[in-house]
């Protein structure tokens, strides 16, 4: 489902749209702690940015106890939301797909909330389900995907859930999206694990190895990837890892003195690194980790519960090496849309063609 989004009385026409200017799409992402849009244009080799807007919401908090969106929760959602739906018709957008994930998904009062969103704001919320949500990350991932290995498992850890999608690199063509030969969506996320096990004064390791050893209790029964456990027992597979909590562990690995995209986006990190990084954060206090400028006060609370999933795949599905994503569901979706047009006018062109030749000649 995709659709322009047009300001009310407008043919969707924008102040800083101009005639002659390449075409924009956009992408929204709500997610049970972020609202993510991006608008970019297409290139040869994917497309350009154009505009970017990110706002920690927390949707989904105290959910895992009501089962309930709460009122304050719905009401930062759609603040967010009605600035992203500015940004969209003031740049003439023409394919808008925005999608609403395990909130939406598991809340009694989510379709309720869905078409508030579209009724006050003008943006149509597309809840997904749990197997598009991986699709669309591994999607969002293809350029990081590493063909020198035979598989990748790529981790999309959300604040509600975590996909998890197997993919063979050794069917797959790059540039194209490889077979998933397996997925799974846990409904574990950074939001609801770090509700489940409080903090407290301090973060201990007996806490943090409790985080651990939940997720590894979801996660551990699954066995319909185990046709490529090979492939990990040998070292052949490689991890994409895409989530605020991993890029904060990149940034801290790097030592950023401030989060920077260009530099943390496809970098590797290996398993003990990506440890060693845990075990810095484990050493700090709460007011430290939020001093910290790869991370900050909206996700210190729930960059440890971040780390405790990366850790509980690691020890089940070993990789070596993990790739750092600052990527994901949005790009998956702007390609997506973009491959779509694409395919229409080519479908046009056969068709006009078509047409002409059976006119015969005037």
């Amino acid at each position: 489902m995709t659709e322009a989004l047009h300001a009310p009385g407008t043919a969707g026409g924008g102040p800083d749209k101009a005639m002659g200017d390449p075409p924009c799409f956009a992408a929204l992402d709500l997610g049970t702690n972020n609202c993510r849009l991006l608008i970019a244009t297409p290139t040869p080799r994917g497309f350009r940015v154009v505009e970017s807007y990110s706002r920690i919401v927390r949707l989904g908090e105290g959910l895992s106890q009501s089962g309930r969106l709460s009122n304050e929760a719905m009401d930062r959602a759609l603040l967010a939301l009605k600035v992203s739906g500015e940004k969209v018709r003031r740049r003439r957008v023409v394919k808008f797909r925005a999608i609403a994930t395990q909130a939406c998904r598991i809340a009694v009062n989510g379709q309720a909330f869905v078409n508030r969103v579209a009724n006050e704001t003008g943006v149509k919320l597309q809840i997904i389900s749990p197997q598009e949500e991986a699709k669309l990350s591994v999607t969002g991932c293809l350029n990081l995907l590493d063909y020198r290995h035979e598989a990748a498992l790529v981790v999309d850890v959300g604040g509600g859930s975590t996909e998890l999608s197997w993919v063979d690199l050794k069917a797959g063509t790059p540039g194209a999206t490889p077979p998933m030969r397996a997925w799974l969506s846990v409904p574990i996320g950074v939001v609801t694990l770090a509700e489940r096990f409080p903090e407290g004064d301090v973060a201990t390791e007996d806490w943090f190895r409790s985080m651990v050893e939940h997720v590894k209790s979801h996660v551990a029964a699954f066995r319909r990837a185990d046709q490529m456990r090979p492939l990990f027992d040998t070292d052949r597979v490689h991890m994409v890892g895409t989530s605020g909590a991993i890029t904060s562990l990149a940034g801290m690995h790097l030592r950023l003195p401030r989060y920077d995209r260009n530099r943390v986006d496809g970098i590797w990190m290996t398993r003990q690194q990506c440890e060693a990084a845990t075990d810095g954060l484990l050493a700090l206090t709460a007011g430290e980790r939020a001093a910290q400028p790869c991370i900050g006060p909206d996700r210190s609370d729930l960059v440890l519960a971040g780390a405790a999933i990366l850790q509980a795949i690691q020890e089940l599905w070993p990789c070596n090496k993990v790739r750092v994503a600052d990527r994901g569901l949005r790009e998956g979706i702007l390609l997506a849309l973009m491959s779509e047009r694409d395919q229409t006018r080519r479908r046009k062109r056969r068709q006009k063609r078509g047409a002409n030749r059976s006119q015969g000649p005037a």
